[in-house]
């Protein structure tokens, strides 16, 4: 393998300028991931999509509402859109305690438009932190109760959602929501306590103001 192909297999779409795949025009960069699939991986997927019903179910949904309401919905209503096109009529709202007013408005919203709602916060169980051996470190308020995404899956299963959408919880709490729900699951607010939960913030000032988030 020559150093030039070896330098290709270090390269991702992260790394490319063309979003080739993307327009579908054929003009891919050497070390284009698409082009370093085989053709039976492609069939197998493009299988999946057609024949398992879950899988079909849930990709055309998703296609339906970026097609039909594109730059026209504000993500509550395309998540409402989504739900109906999947025929959820339970949503279930996993949300962290601090954001507990933005959630009651989300029901609400939900509600006036026919949806049942089960809501669970962040700290139910109200569990101390010290009981899962948290260290007193990294602990900001002495007796505070502990995250718990793993009860708050549980307890939406149990309700038999249809639809669960995470309302701001931590990083990582999230990752152990996402595992352990059993339902379909979207993202309505996406935790950043620094930008006001818009972490894309921080992309878009990486050259200004957040140019320390690209020194070593």
């Amino acid at each position: 393998m020559t150093t030039k192909a070896k330098e290709n297999l270090c390269l991702t779409c992260t790394d490319c300028g063309t979003a080739s795949c993307s327009k579908g025009d054929g003009r891919y960069p050497e070390f284009c991931l698409t082009t370093q699939l085989t053709d039976k991986e492609i069939e197998k997927i493009v299988d999946l999509y057609n024949n398992d019903e879950e899988v079909r179910r849930i990709a055309i949904a998703g296609a339906e509402v970026e097609g039909g309401f594109y730059g026209q919905y504000t993500r509550v209503e395309e998540i409402m859109e989504f739900a109906r096109r999947i025929g959820a009529k339970k949503i279930g709202i996993a949300t962290c305690s601090g954001l507990m007013n933005e959630s009651r408005i989300f029901a609400k919203i939900l509600k006036v438009h026919g949806f049942e709602v089960f809501g669970v916060a962040c700290k139910i169980g109200a569990i101390p932190k010290t009981k899962i051996n948290i260290q007193e470190e990294y602990i900001r308020t002495p007796g505070a109760s502990a995250c718990n995404p793993v009860m708050q899956a549980k307890l939406l299963n149990k309700n038999k959602t249809d639809l669960n959408v995470v309302v701001g919880l931590c990083v990582g709490h999230d990752s152990l929501f996402y595992r352990y729900s059993k339902a379909v699951t979207t993202t309505l607010v996406t935790k950043d306590r620094i930008t006001g939960h818009n972490p894309v913030a921080a992309l878009y000032t990486a050259q200004s103001y957040y140019k320390k988030l690209l020194s070593e």
